[in-house]
């Protein structure tokens, strides 16, 4: 599959020499910056244009959430619907559910590739003002892997499989052929250049007990009633039995600052979501205050953060 990169993220690659913030050798020992859905506070999220800004910009690793199409493609789409950030309901009027939504599960890559993506949030990147496309997982990876040669760089991916219960009910059960595009590129064992990320604690003990992966896991948790339960002593004990991570909300964190200490002493790194320019959490005048607080109050291991130019920047000034 070949990568198909439109104007923006030609200008984007061409400066990344020029643009990228931090050297090789000082990123070893600092917090991760995790690009959430690309550097989705400047671009659509989850497109080609939007990962390689991320890229540029210094990011780690690279998320992309992941669905499946119709013919079993795995597509970089938050959602399982596609009219939140895609003309869908203009080009396949007839293929919504009788829910009234428009599901990836039901058309195939190729019809899937005939839509145009737009923003999700009126106060970012204007619609209409440029064509982007929907990125399959092949495609990003061909991205970071390309880049990552030419530039000399280590950037990894940062997977979310979403909802792999609900896609093994439609007939496309996710863990399988994700172990199989991961291998096919290389990304394999605990050393590898990725995190597999999921809500579902079910898929992350099947694609560790049951495949065999050794890929690194992150186990995710919002801010509800579940959350609460994984973030006891006795749920950080039975996630470390198949995750290396947790990924909470970082109101999880906010109330709870021993939460870093105790998943660290059950050997768990935590990278907490999501850090927004618009969206700082209660008690912070901004982002950058608020990033500075987790990386160097909490000491967190990593954040997800739309912005990622925003937190390469607050790691680099230091502990005010």
């Amino acid at each position: 599959m070949i990568c198909k990169v439109g104007w923006i993220a030609v200008w984007v690659v061409l400066s990344v020499a020029t643009q990228l913030p931090v050297a090789a050798d000082e990123t070893a020992n600092r917090p991760l910056v995790i690009a959430h859905r690309g550097a989705s506070g400047y671009l659509p999220e989850h497109t080609l244009e939007a990962y390689a800004m991320a890229y540029a910009q210094g990011s780690d690793y690279l998320e992309p959430d992941l669905v499946m199409s119709k013919d079993g493609h795995f597509l970089c789409l938050h959602d399982r619907h596609l009219e939140t950030t895609t003309n869908v309901e203009e080009v396949f009027p007839d293929r919504k559910r009788e829910d009234g939504r428009w599901y990836a599960a039901d058309l195939t890559l190729e019809e899937i590739k005939q839509l145009s993506v737009h923003e999700r949030m009126d106060s970012r990147f204007p619609k209409g003002a440029a064509s982007f496309e929907v990125a399959t997982l092949e495609e990003l990876i061909e991205l970071v892997q390309g880049l990552n040669q030419t530039t000399g760089r280590e950037v990894g991916i940062y997977p979310e499989l979403k909802a792999p219960a609900w896609h093994r009910a439609q007939g496309l059960p996710m863990e399988e052929a994700f172990l199989e595009i991961m291998t096919r590129y290389g990304y394999e064992g605990e050393e590898a250049l990725v995190f597999v990320q999921c809500f579902e604690a079910e898929a992350l003990q099947r694609l560790r007990h049951e495949l065999g992966s050794e890929l690194p896991q992150v186990m995710l948790m919002s801010d509800n009633a579940r959350g609460a339960q994984l973030v006891t002593p006795e749920g950080l004990d039975a996630v470390a039995e198949f995750a290396e991570g947790i990924g909470p909300n970082k109101r999880l964190v906010d109330r709870n600052p021993d939460l870093v200490r105790d998943a660290h002493a059950r050997g768990l790194v935590v990278h907490p979501w999501t850090f927004r320019v618009e969206a700082p959490g209660d008690g912070y005048a901004s982002m950058d205050e608020e990033l500075a607080h987790f990386f160097f109050e909490y000491g967190v291991d990593g954040v997800f953060t739309d912005f990622p130019d925003r937190a390469v920047a607050v790691i680099q000034r230091g502990a005010p």
